[in-house]
């Protein structure tokens, strides 16, 4: 296990910042709208930039911007960087995109054996339709939990403490084989096949009980600094963060400021971005 000291974690931090501005360059150049999200969102925020114990950056976007971001991304994307998701890369088992930094290595624990590129990476969330109704939204939701449990059962199988659940989910990874993509596929079509006052991350928890978020949060933008560079946020992003994080302002206590395990790192040798000065 290796433990990132405050210079690694800020040189991670940087080239997580190149990966941003390279993702914006393109949604800009294309009209493609995102947000800002999860602790990058807060981070912006409260700290204008990464919160100084995070180690990783989010973003999200309607389903049809995710998308576009695809279709462009194959023509538009800096050959220093690429795009995994279950689509593009054999064996990803996420919901949800990464685009990635080349030549460089950020191997979290338990995923070791994931056969594919795991350079340093932003994560490309998403939004998804919420049935309308509230049968159909609880429906929804447990079905969401069940894909994302067997999608998560290549690393659960190695990671979770309990050896009755890695047996379980050993059998899970085994039984559904490839067969799980195209139940998440079908999830997704089933999800959008009607306007919905609600979207969520298909295949991610949503916190505090809640269904989903209103889509017209992610209809309006309005733009904040974060590490010296203006990025896209919604419009409602105030609204979202007490959703997400309650009083999103209060620090959490030390104990609770945790990053994630690391079992090999590499951030290369290349030139990253400075956080330009204010």
């Amino acid at each position: 296990m290796i433990h990132l000291d405050q210079e690694n974690l800020r040189k991670l931090q940087l080239i997580e910042l190149e990966l941003l501005i390279e993702f914006d360059r393109i949604c800009r150049k294309n009209n493609i709208r995102y947000t800002l999200t999860g602790g990058t969102l807060l981070g912006a925020v409260r700290h204008g930039g990464f919160i100084p114990w995070d180690d990783d950056a989010d973003v999200s976007m309607l389903r049809q911007e995710y998308e576009k971001f695809k279709r462009v991304c194959e023509k538009e994307l800096n050959e220093k960087y690429c795009f995994q998701d279950m689509q593009s890369t054999q064996g990803y088992r996420w919901g949800y995109g990464k685009l990635r930094k080349k030549d460089t290595l950020f191997l979290r624990e338990h995923q070791e054996h994931m056969p594919y590129s795991q350079g340093v990476f932003i994560d490309i969330f998403p939004r998804d339709g919420v049935p309308n109704g509230v049968i159909k939204r609880k429906v929804h939701k447990f079905y969401c939990y069940c894909i994302r449990k067997c999608l998560w059962s290549e690393v659960g199988k190695v990671a979770d403490e309990r050896r009755i659940m890695r047996i379980w989910f050993r059998f899970l990874n085994f039984a559904l084989g490839s067969k799980i993509y195209e139940l998440y596929a079908n999830l997704v079509r089933k999800s959008n096949s009607k306007p919905t006052i609600l979207v969520r991350s298909l295949t991610f928890p949503i916190p505090n009980g809640k269904d989903g978020y209103p889509r017209k949060w992610y209809e309006e933008n309005t733009e904040l600094e974060f590490e010296g560079h203006r990025f896209m946020v919604n419009r409602q992003y105030k609204a979202w963060l007490k959703q997400e994080f309650g009083d999103y302002m209060k620090l959490p206590p030390p104990e609770k400021r945790k990053i994630h395990p690391v079992v090999q790192i590499d951030l290369g040798s290349q030139e990253i971005f400075e956080r330009k000065h204010l």
